[in-house]
C-alpha cells in the first residue's frame, strides 16, 4: 500500500549503527527512508516554498531555507557561519546575541574525516557524530576540543593549509575510498600547527585547545548501487523527482535516474509518494 505525505522537507535525519538509518522530515512528519531502497520513491515540488525561520511564503530560499529578510537578520545566516574565524561577538556586533552564547560560545571539536578524501572540518559538540554523516564520511577521528567556535574556525584554517577544508561531493557520490589512518595522519598534521595553537592559547587561555585520544569511527550508508555518471535532480528546474531509491549518503538521495540534495531544498513544499 502506497503511503502519500506532503509538507516542507528539512535535511534528513540520521542514526549511526551498523548501517546509517535515515528518516526524511516532511512537515510534522518523518518517513522512515531505509525500508524503501529498492522500491519506488516519488517527490513533487508543489511550487510552494516557506521559510523555515518565519514560516513565511518565500518565492526564493536563501541559506538553506529563509526567506531574504529573515536572511538578512539571522545570526544563523551570516558570514561567520561559514567562517567561523571571523566571529564578530566580542566586537558586540552579533545579530543575536543569545543564539551566539547558545551556539557559538560552546565546546567544537576539530576533526579529520575521510570523505572524498582526507579532509579537516569542525563541529559543535552536540553535533557528532551528525556531522559526519551529513558530510558522507565513511570514517572520522575528533583530534582537539576548543572552547568557541572561533577558536575551532582558527585551528581548522591552520590545517586546511595541508589538508582539504571541503568535500569533493561529486567524488564521494561515485563511492567510498579507502581506509586511512586518521590517527597517524593527526601525528603528522598536529606538530605542523604547534605555533599557531600556542598563539591561540596565549590569547584565549590554556583551556581553550585540548588534544584528543579518541577512536576513529567507521560509518557504513545504505547505498546498494553508487553511480557511474552524476545527474544531479533539482527541482527549481524539474518539480517531479522520481525512481527507484538505490542508495542515501551525506544529505543525497540517490535513485536510479539521478541523485538530489536534500538539504538544498529545505523549506520546499513537496508531496512524497512512497
Amino acid at each position: 500500500m502506497s503511503k502519500v505525505m506532503q509538507g516542507t522537507l528539512s535535511k534528513m535525519k540520521s542514526t549511526l549503527g551498523d548501517v546509517v538509518e535515515y528518516y526524511l522530515p516532511i512537515g510534522e512528519e518523518q518517513l522512515a527512508l531505509n525500508p524503501l531502497i529498492g522500491k519506488h520513491l516519488k517527490l513533487t515540488h508543489t511550487g510552494n516554498i516557506f521559510c523555515d525561520a518565519c514560516g513565511k511564503k518565500t518565492k526564493k530560499s536563501y541559506s538553506q531555507g529563509h526567506c531574504f529578510p529573515c536572511m538578512k537578520k539571522l545570526a544563523r545566516c551570516d558570514m561567520c557561519i561559514m567562517k567561523p574565524e571571523t566571529c564578530h561577538y566580542a566586537k558586540g556586533t552579533c545579530r543575536e546575541p543569545e543564539w551566539g552564547v547558545a551556539n557559538c560560545m560552546v565546546p567544537h571539536y576539530v576533526y579529520l574525516s575521510n570523505t572524498s578524501a582526507l579532509k579537516v572540518g569542525i563541529t559543535r559538540h552536540t553535533q557528532i557524530p551528525t556531522r559526519w554523516i551529513d558530510q558522507g564520511a565513511t570514517q572520522a577521528l575528533a583530534i582537539l576540543k576548543v572552547k568557541t567556535r572561533q577558536i575551532s574556525g582558527l585551528v581548522e584554517i591552520a590545517i586546511a593549509e595541508m589538508v582539504a577544508d571541503k568535500t569533493n561531493w561529486r567524488a564521494m557520490l561515485k563511492g567510498d575510498n579507502d581506509a586511512i589512518d586518521l590517527k597517524q595522519e593527526a601525528e603528522r598534521l598536529l606538530p605542523e600547527i604547534e605555533a599557531r595553537i600556542k598563539e591561540i592559547t596565549d590569547l584565549y587561555g590554556d583551556d581553550a585547545v585540548e588534544r584528543l585520544d579518541g577512536e576513529i569511527v567507521d560509518i557504513k550508508f545504505p547505498v546498494t548501487e553508487y553511480p557511474t555518471k552524476i545527474t544531479s535532480h533539482n527541482f527549481d528546474k524539474e518539480p517531479v523527482v522520481e525512481g527507484t531509491l538505490v542508495g542515501i549518503k551525506g544529505q543525497y538521495l540517490f535513485f536510479d535516474t539521478g541523485v538530489i540534495n536534500i538539504r538544498k531544498f529545505s523549506s520546499y513544499e513537496v508531496l512524497v509518494e512512497a
